[in-house]
């Protein structure tokens, strides 16, 4: 059904997995597509209360694919700009699925990824997970939404912090700054995941709903998602800025082949 992940439902629970594990899953504006397509295939799903979002392999994911950055041509004929919004498409699309989310998370979550893990409702990630949003180092504006959504969950201090300065961060810091619901060993993740996601699932569909749908609304009111700056604007002049340019270079000569 899907080139870059895997879905699939059992009772009232569903998993949307993301399947590139020999490329640490990364975020090419397929997967961005067939994300927001998978979250409204389980809106066709009424069963299914609660989604488990994970990536296959030894990470959650390793955010954008770094070869968009060579210029090839985008899916489906899509324009610079249009293929700069589909991240964004993909995080309201997920965030406003009917059924709960929850991002199980392992290995590195790293820039798109972490916006990835941010639109779900809820985070388990194990011990060992690894944390980093490379944006700015890349010479481009972390997007997608991403900005609004670190303001809402770790507050404006510390987007500014972790956003700005690129550093990596441990699973620790991440549940100690609010973004994480739990941390558990690498062992106990899969145990821990699921259990949550049956517990969450043995309850009524409308309170679920109900209550997603509160909080997303207070939330909303106070830092929202719609009102962030120009994010597609923003990469699409990254994309052609020199001193941007440069950047990104610098980095992917540094960066570690994996």
């Amino acid at each position: 059904m899907f080139q870059t992940l895997q879905i699939s439902t059992e009772g009232s629970i569903g998993r949307l997995q993301l399947d590139r594990p020999e490329k640490l899953n990364p975020l090419s504006t397929q997967a961005l597509i067939e994300i927001a397509e998978a979250a409204r295939w389980f809106d066709e799903h009424p069963e299914v209360k609660v989604v488990i979002v994970g990536g296959a392999g030894r990470a959650f994911s390793a955010g954008a694919d770094l070869s968009t950055f060579s210029g090839a041509n985008e899916p489906g004929g899509l324009s610079t700009r249009e293929a700069a919004e589909c991240g964004r498409t993909m995080a309201d699309a997920l965030e406003n699925m009917k059924a709960l989310s929850l991002a199980r998370i392992q290995g590195w979550c790293v820039g798109g990824g972490l916006v990835l893990a941010a639109a779900c409702d809820l985070r388990i990630a194990a011990q060992d997970a690894r944390f980093s949003i490379p944006e700015v180092d890349l010479g481009i504006p972390l997007a997608w939404g991403g900005i609004p959504r670190l303001v809402r969950e770790i507050g404006p201090a510390m987007t500014k912090e972790l956003v700005l300065t690129c550093r990596p961060f441990d699973a620790a810091e991440a549940k100690a700054s609010g973004f994480l619901n739990r941390v558990v060993p690498s062992e106990d993740l899969d145990e821990e995941v699921d259990r949550l996601a049956r517990s969450l699932a043995s309850k009524a569909r409308h309170t679920l709903l109900s209550t997603k749908q509160h909080v997303n609304a207070v939330t909303d009111q106070m830092v929202g998602t719609m009102r962030s700056w120009g994010d597609a604007d923003g990469l699409v002049t990254a994309f052609g800025d020199e001193e941007c340019k440069q950047a990104r270079r610098n980095y992917l000569e540094k960066r570690p082949k994996t």
